[in-house]
């Protein structure tokens, strides 16, 4: 990855999560996902400001979906990964497969 395109540990987490829920995935459904699946539970608006920078960041879009009853009548914005952010994604996996490679740690207190 070049400079500006390293993506930081929580610009991972959100991508991951939108790529496990497919299209049309909203910012509380990301939130959801990401709880459930890591046990971390980051306010909803810190989620919604990340997928703005991978939008901005051209790693994800966004499209709003006309009003639904299940939403209390109001339009949702959807977001989704673009190619970019799958390359993005299997660029990161691929550095920490390299860096993890041949790593093994002891449980013996003096290998730390």
């Amino acid at each position: 990855m070049g400079k500006g395109t390293y993506l930081g540990e929580f610009e991972q987490v959100v991508l991951l999560a939108l790529a496990r829920l497919g299209e049309g995935a909203y910012g509380g459904g990301v939130h959801e996902e990401i709880v459930s699946t890591t046990g971390r539970d980051p306010s909803v608006p810190s989620v919604y400001v990340t997928l703005a920078r991978l939008e901005k960041k051209g790693l994800a879009r966004s499209g709003v979906e006309e009003a639904q009853a299940d939403a209390g009548g109001r339009a949702l914005k959807k977001f989704r990964l673009t190619p970019a952010g799958i390359d993005a994604l299997e660029r990161g996996r691929r550095q920490f497969e390299r860096l993890w490679a041949g790593l093994a740690f002891d449980a013996a207190p003096n290998s730390r």
